[in-house]
């Protein structure tokens, strides 16, 4: 919501500075965002006007402007601005100014030519952002009047961000309100009168929407002036606004908008036909909006989740007509006009020859405007006020207040004002119960009741004073006070947070036991960083597209009402994401990259599944920059060194596996692995696929790993151990078998056939080559045996090896070698 302060100040008696202003406005909970000042140091600056205008003879781009200031002789001024010609009146610096920027005003030569001050842009004035010209005035502007004065200035542009909950307070009425009640003052609003009824002219309402639309009200205006220009005082307050000056009509509209907060919006009479009806979209109608794209409502597409449609819809938007997504129209007996509280139609729109229009004012459910102009990629004023709620008593007073501005500006007759209505649809205020010992409770200290009364009575709100506390009925305007705590709520920002005591809070506080068999959260992060990863936090949408190209477009949980198309769907992995960062950082001279994140993903399900998970991605060189070894690129051992780091963490090592089978597709086939514990899959690792990589443009060095996390934060109690009194017994074997054998099959036989005897298992040597038959390898391992009551002898270390021969006989076709 951005307004001027000037306006604000006409609504409101405000005993206050400018920073005093916002700094009450933000403590109120309106946070003010931006503070522009405008028109600050104009002394100097008149209304001039150009008299005369010639060609400077020593420079094309440049004209010597004969300039009328209103004291004395002209003034000749050299000019280079594009709109300069003679009649128009424009802003003159003269001699001795400062203008904003810290540029002073000096008689100068330009090119051999004297110049005797400066015509102005409204940047350099410091009014506005425009520098393609100089600033051109009305042609009824007094010469030689202080600009400042005829264009009401200095000024300020604030711009507040409201929360969702306050849409009371995106008009400047409301606004004006919540500013009385914070400074104790007066609001002068003056009531708006009903307009005569000078035309017959009529047209049928039919609101066949149901609950969605509830009120429609309209009227037909004949005979305006479609070349009438918008005062210059009410122009300026829409630039200060941030709204251009458009045309009459379409300013009047802006304006009653911004002043009362209701969107209005007109329609070229002569191009509606038969009555105005209120519905919902049918499946294949079409719509031309005012922004010139084409909308088609099909049931095809009942949700956006972001799927792209090609180069044919480049200009076309398909939008769902499915019962949770109608779309509201306002239409006549033919044909669709405008999508209801987002944008008007093209072929009804008002042009410069438009003569009678059809003003409407009407009131919307939220919940049948919230997400449509996100459907259709747009963010519109009318838009952002009628999802979060507009005052359903409002519309008669905007439609009379803009009638009012139109007859005044561009002239024509009005016609009565149409209704059309369902009472029983429309939402009323209940009445809402304030305890004062819950006011108290809640503050922590008193305040006084003839304030209590005062704060809610300066709001707008009756107030009916019971035994308990107070009986508050909001006015209709106020969708956000529901129960007492919205009221408590009232109470404190207006009497002013800064005012209310701090207490530190008392009583005991019972912490949570952290379970012993169970690692935290904090623990893995605490480990990734000290292996030098930096912990990275995603967005938890992603783009179908960027999936699809993971192989990972199934089982997906699409977003009803998506930021964008680009985060239209739940992520299923964190590694779409994180490759994203990574490729981020790359993109900035960041060769060597090491980033982990934790955080949840979501699968298809009713509910949704929601899994917590750890994910790493990795590329560069294995070790930083250092010279104590040759550089070597990062490969599928360093990452598996990060795993293994992970599980000893928790204890149980011997719990956990990795097999080369079942890898998904966008893996390396060769150099990828999927990790389990007690024979459960639970994430993989290893190196992107090359294709993907491809796609990605990522490059062959980057590696990966994803995990479920709570199979990682389980782990073992410790347990207090004797120190062994006998000594361990080492036996090294070496045996062949096939090359498809992996590690972790050899070490589960062994493991299984010697029990608790084996306290330590070590692969020291991998070979195949000559003395090695063809698709087979050879493994030689050291068998760390311990007994805890007795010396092991050496039968019975014979005997162990024995049982390991015979078991990786049995379970891996393994021989003994030597």
């Amino acid at each position: 919501m951005k307004f001027s302060e000037n306006w604000l100040r006409e609504l409101v008696e405000i005993e206050a500075d400018r920073a005093s202003l916002a700094h009450a406005l933000t403590m109120a909970g309106l946070e003010v965002e931006e503070l522009t000042s405008l028109g600050e140091g104009l002394d100097g600056v008149v209304v001039a006007e150009i008299i005369g205008a010639e060609k400077h003879p020593e420079a094309d781009r440049l004209q010597v402007c004969e300039v009328n200031a209103g004291a004395g002789e002209p003034l000749q001024i050299v000019c280079g601005a594009p709109n300069a010609r003679v009649g128009i009146k424009v802003p003159l610096a003269t001699v001795g100014a400062n203008l904003p920027g810290g540029i002073a005003i000096k008689a100068a030569k330009l090119r051999g030519v004297d110049s005797f001050g400066m015509l102005c842009s409204a940047k350099e004035l410091g009014i506005d952002n425009d520098a393609s010209g100089l600033l051109e005035l009305p042609s009824d502007a007094p010469v030689g009047k202080p600009l400042a004065d005829f264009l009401g200035l200095p000024d300020a542009s604030i711009e507040l961000k409201l929360t969702p909950n306050r849409p009371d307070c995106l008009g400047l009425v409301g606004l004006a309100h919540d500013v009385g009640a914070l400074f104790g003052s007066h609001v002068k609003v003056p009531a708006q009168a009903d307009v005569a009824v000078t035309g017959s002219a009529r047209r049928g309402i039919r609101l066949e929407a149901g609950v969605d639309a509830p009120r429609y009200l309209g009227r037909v205006i004949e005979g305006i002036d479609p070349a009438a220009r918008t005062p210059l005082w009410l122009a300026e307050r829409l630039r200060r606004a941030g709204l251009r000056s458009i045309s009459a009509v379409v300013d009047v509209t802006n304006y009653v908008m911004l002043e009362l907060g209701q969107p209005l919006h007109a329609f070229d009479n002569d191009t509606l036909e038969g009555d105005i009806v209120v519905r919902h979209a049918r499946a294949g109608e079409t719509l031309k909006l005012l922004d010139v794209t084409t909308v088609k409502f099909d049931t095809s597409f009942l949700q956006n989740s972001g799927d792209s449609y090609g180069d044919e819809y480049d200009k076309h938007a398909l939008i769902g007509v499915g019962r949770d997504n109608q779309f509201l129209l306002i239409a006549d007996e033919s044909k669709a006009l405008a999508v209801a509280g987002v944008m008007g139609g093209y072929d009804s729109r008002v042009t410069d020859a438009t003569h009678n229009i059809f003003l409407e004012s009407a009131h919307f459910a939220p919940a049948a405007i919230m997400g449509r102009a996100r459907k259709l990629g747009m963010h519109t004023d009318a838009s952002h006020r009628f999802e979060r709620g507009v005052d359903p008593e409002l519309p008669r007073r905007a439609l009379e207040r803009a009638t009012q501005l139109l007859l005044t500006i561009s002239g024509g007759k009005a016609g009565p004002v149409l209704v059309a209505e369902n009472p029983s649809d429309l939402l009323k205020p209940a009445a809402v119960a304030l305890r004062r010992t819950r006011l108290k409770r809640v503050l922590g200290m008193e305040v006084a009741d003839a304030e209590v009364a005062r704060i809610f009575t300066a709001l707008g709100m009756q107030v009916e004073t019971i035994a308990e506390g107070w009986r508050i009925t909001a006015p209709t305007s106020r969708f956000d006070i529901e129960r007492e705590e919205d009221l408590v709520e009232e109470v404190a920002r207006i009497y002013g947070y800064d005012r209310i005591p701090t207490h530190i809070p008392a009583g005991e506080l019972a912490l949570a036991i952290e379970p012993e068999a169970r690692l935290n959260e904090l623990a893995v992060r605490e480990q990734m960083a000290a292996r030098g990863y930096y912990e990275a936090i995603n967005l938890a949408f992603v783009s179908h597209a960027l999936l699809e190209k993971w192989g990972m477009g199934e089982g997906l949980v699409p977003l009803a009402n998506p930021l964008s198309a680009d985060l239209a769907v739940m992520r299923p992995s964190l590694l779409p994401g994180l490759i994203e960062a990574l490729s981020h950082n790359r993109a900035r001279q960041q060769e060597r990259v090491r980033l982990f994140e934790l955080g949840r993903v979501f699968a298809a399900g009713d509910p949704p599944e929601e899994t917590p998970s750890l994910a790493i991605v990795a590329c560069g060189n294995a070790r930083a920059e250092q010279w104590g070894e040759a550089a070597r690129p990062l490969d599928f051992f360093d990452l598996k060194g990060d795993l293994d780091a992970l599980i000893a963490w928790g204890g149980e090592p011997q719990c956990w596996s990795v097999h080369a089978d079942g890898l998904p597709g966008w893996l390396h086939p060769g150099r990828g692995a999927r990790v389990a514990r007690d024979g459960q899959t639970v994430g993989y690792l290893g190196a992107v696929h090359p294709q993907l990589a491809k796609t990605l443009d990522l490059g062959p060095d980057v590696h990966v790993l994803e995990l479920a996390l709570e199979p990682l934060l389980g782990r073992r109690l410790p347990k207090a151990q004797p120190v062994p009194r006998f000594p361990v017994v080492r036996r090294d074997i070496a045996v062949d078998v096939p090359e498809q054998v992996s590690w972790s099959q050899v070490e589960h036989a062994v493991r299984g056939s010697l029990g608790g005897a084996l306290v330590g298992l070590r692969l020291f040597d991998r070979y195949s080559g000559k003395g090695v038959e063809a698709g087979r390898k050879s493994l030689a391992m050291g068998l760390i045996l311990q007994d805890a009551s007795r010396t092991l002898t050496d039968d019975d270390a014979d005997n162990c090896v024995r049982n390991v021969v015979s078991a990786l006989g049995a379970a891996c076709e393994a021989k003994l070698r030597g």
